[in-house]
């Protein structure tokens, strides 16, 4: 099913490909394209291609901008997949890093390599954010060490100074002498990586990723000058910027990238808004990457009728949202705030030992990564006034940041700070913690709101199809920490939260968990990804330990990264192993058995609303089937494309049949996807609460049904959509339609109908 040939066509959907030199490289992807074309694929939507740190998976770590990877298949590989893609009328879209790059491994990266050699005399010195005055002697503090004594087992090699495996330069002239000598001579300064010092600005508390200055011209130029390269030679058709709220001025930064990519690029940002958080409407982009509509999707299939039950059962999970951020903004990113207090007291020209405690206290009532857009001008005020009225002692410190806030240092740091405080406490910390319903857990999500009206649903697709037609809609991405069906099994505990509690008081009474609030949140994740006709096998069971030994770590409760207790993180796997190997398990597989079908119909309707609610939707790679990834490293599996070319052609699958049937419809209607208008459809009936329907322009209308469940077969029977005038074929069965159906008749054969006029 070949597309028009002779250029590609506007951004209709996509598809995410994780590209790796071990398993999905240009070529590889180019041997995708007959089946991606047939599925109805409109772009591939490539991960990182610049080069990255040697055998990295993901390709976030960039040590070299300026190239493409060789282990991808270098420019001339990138080049053939464009070709390739164009003939069939297919693109590429490309995702780019702009605000880090990968310094793991010091010598893959040429300029910080260099800056390390040379300090302030290096040509790149000024392309990174670098804390020239943490050190009392201006050199550049490297948290690398396992501790600070490990300086003393330096050797000099050759023009290098080694510590076992690793290497730092040695800037030439300065090579004589003891290693001792050599090592004080350097414009570096090696510390333990628990010294909570780091001489420069990282991404988040990452330490192996510093962060680039974007806001100068000329490290934009060098940094873009491939990315440049692309759109001069016409071989990509859109960006996906990743996290533009970690740069210094996120709003300049795309208006260059919009001017080097020229007026029709379609270019997403990685942007996490709060629920009540508008994108602001100057910046140059279609919109985001899509984790708001993946909130949005979500909340349709909870049940509000279980959040007594279930906020009942989590009591003891909940957790102080504020404290949180304090600790985070204290501790883990103790060095960034101490940079933003210097930079504080000589902008305001004076100094106040409760500054650090009022930039906490301030920023921790801040509800968005940061202030600084034109549409969220109030919200840094309001954090100020709620701040003065908890803590009026801290007025005076206050006063010094808002006369700081002014300039352009400390009202930029202030801003990353907030970003990253809110990232490390929020999605790395909180979201692993809190154990009501784990689903809600997620990139972009706010799980104190417990579920969607469809009334908020339709208002809010209905002002994105007004104000951002062409933004990304996402269910999984790289960075989800459930893929889609995962979370479609486990939301549906909300429709049954009294029998999930009995059972789960009821299992934890038979195989006692070290922690009930650990064993709640695992709990959840378990029975999403319980396979329900097989035994669980050594797969299974070895993923699960690999996941809770990185959700008990992020949560931080009893066990962390730095600072790993051995002796509880193998009580929990012990406590796994005995839930898998006793009677317990049974009796899991029974209850998982009874909720399968339901999240199966759930998760494709949800599925099919991803599809053709607006915006531009994206498929990760291998969604098109039922997908059982938890978070990273799982969602990066190998993907069994085999498998998916066989139930392409025998469309017996619904899932990749509802893909192949809503891409499809995209493609041979893009006017009514990219531009149509969303109109709300009400159901009349018994049922009505469970029908979610709309129309895009005149010519399609979608219906699902929700909490599936509950879903009573008499009420279907007797709730009513009225279909606006014409015939209507519905593009999944063939089936035809007119006048008014039955929401049982519309689901009588999979979970949702795709209508297209058939005059139209």
């Amino acid at each position: 099913m070949t597309a028009a040939a002779g250029g590609a066509s506007p951004v209709i959907s996509t598809y995410r490909l994780q590209m790796r030199s071990d398993g999905m490289t240009f070529d590889d992807a180019l041997a995708l394209l007959p089946y991606l074309d047939e599925l109805g694929v409109s772009h591939l939507y490539l991960s990182p291609v610049l080069t990255a740190v040697t055998g990295s998976t993901h390709g976030y770590d960039v040590t070299d901008p300026t190239a493409v990877s060789a282990g991808l298949g270098g420019p001339e590989g990138l080049s053939r997949l464009s070709a390739a893609a164009r003939t069939r009328g297919m693109g590429l879209v490309v995702d780019i890093v702009p605000n880090h790059v990968g310094v793991e491994q010091p010598e893959q990266n040429p300029w910080w390599w260099d800056v390390l050699t040379y300090g302030r005399s290096s040509r790149f010195c000024t392309y990174f954010d670098i804390d020239w005055d943490l050190d009392p002697d201006g050199r550049i503090v490297l948290p690398v060490l396992g501790s600070d004594s490990d300086v003393d087992d330096l050797a000099v090699d050759g023009d290098v100074l080694r510590l076992g495996d690793r290497t730092w330069p040695i800037r030439p002239g300065t090579g004589t002498g003891t290693a001792a000598e050599v090592y004080a001579r350097q414009a570096y300064r090696l510390t333990g990586w628990q010294s909570g010092l780091c001489g420069y600005r990282r991404f988040f508390s990452i330490t192996s990723l510093a962060a680039v200055r974007q806001e100068d011209p000329d490290v934009f130029d060098a940094s873009h000058a491939e990315v440049a390269r692309w759109f001069r030679e016409d071989l990509v058709d859109g960006l996906r910027v990743d996290h533009i709220d970690g740069l210094t001025d996120p709003a300049g930064y795309l208006a260059r990238l919009r001017e080097l990519s020229g007026p029709d690029t379609w270019i997403v940002a990685e942007k996490i808004l709060a629920a009540d958080e508008p994108l602001d409407p100057g910046l140059p982009i279609a919109g985001t990457t899509g984790y708001d509509v993946l909130r949005e999707i979500g909340g349709l299939f909870v049940d509000p009728d279980g959040a007594a039950t279930l906020t009942d059962l989590a009591r003891e999970t909940r957790c102080d949202e504020r404290e949180l951020k304090i600790k985070v903004v204290t501790e883990t990113l103790a060095s960034e705030l101490a940079r933003l207090r210097r930079a504080i007291v000589r902008a305001a020209g004076n100094d106040d030992p409760a500054l650090p405690t009022a930039i906490a206290q301030l920023l921790s009532r801040v509800g968005v990564y940061r202030t600084d857009y034109t549409v969220l001008s109030g919200a840094l005020p309001e954090a100020i006034n709620e701040t003065i009225s908890a803590a009026p002692e801290l007025a005076s410190a206050l006063q010094l940041i808002v006369t700081a806030v002014e300039q352009p240092e400390p009202a930029s740091r202030m801003q990353q700070l907030c970003g990253a405080m809110t990232a490390k406490a929020i999605e790395d910390t909180l979201f692993y913690r809190d154990a009501r319903l784990v689903s809600l857990n997620e990139v972009g999500g706010t799980p104190e709101r417990f579920g969607m009206s469809t009334a908020e649903f339709h208002q809010r697709a209905a002002a994105r199809a007004r104000d951002w037609p062409a933004a990304m809609v996402t269910l999984s991405t790289h960075d989800t920490k459930r893929a889609e069906d995962v979370r479609a099994r486990i939301t549906v505990l909300s429709q049954c939260a009294e029998q999930w509690a009995q059972r789960v008081r009821r299992w934890n009474a038979v195989c006692v968990p070290p922690d009930e609030g650990t064993g709640l949140f695992l709990w959840q994740n378990i029975v999403g990804v319980w396979p329900v006709a097989d035994d669980v096998g050594d797969t299974v069971r070895a993923r699960l330990h690999a996941y809770a030994e990185k959700a008990i770590r992020e949560a931080e409760l009893h066990t962390n990264w730095e600072q790993p207790d051995q002796r509880f993180e193998d009580a929990v796997h012990d406590w796994i192993d005995a839930l898998l190997d006793g009677p317990v398990a049974n009796e899991v597989t029974a209850f998982v058995g009874q909720l399968d079908e339901a999240a199966r119909c759930d998760a494709v309707a949800q599925k099919l609303l991803a599809l053709t609610v607006p915006g531009v939707p994206d498929i990760y790679q291998g969604t098109e089937l039922f997908d059982d990834s938890l978070v990273d490293p799982d969602n990066r599996r190998p993907v069994d494309f085999a498998r998916r070319r066989t139930e392409l052609t025998a469309l017996s699958h619904p899932k990749i049949r509802v893909v192949a049937a809503a891409l499809r419809s995209r493609r041979e209607r893009p006017d009514t996807y990219l531009s149509g208008d969303y109109t709300p459809v009400t159901a009349e009936g018994p049922a009505a609460e469970h029908v979610i329907a709309f129309r895009r322009g005149t010519d399609v209308l979608v219906v699902v049904p929700r909490w599936t469940l509950k879903l009573d077969e008499s009420a279907c029977a007797e709730t009513l959509i009225a279909l606006p005038e014409g015939e209507w074929t519905d593009r999944l069965t063939g089936r035809t339609w007119s006048g008014t159906a039955t929401a049982a008749a519309l689901f009588a054969e999979l979970p949702g109908v795709l209508l297209e006029k058939a005059d139209a």
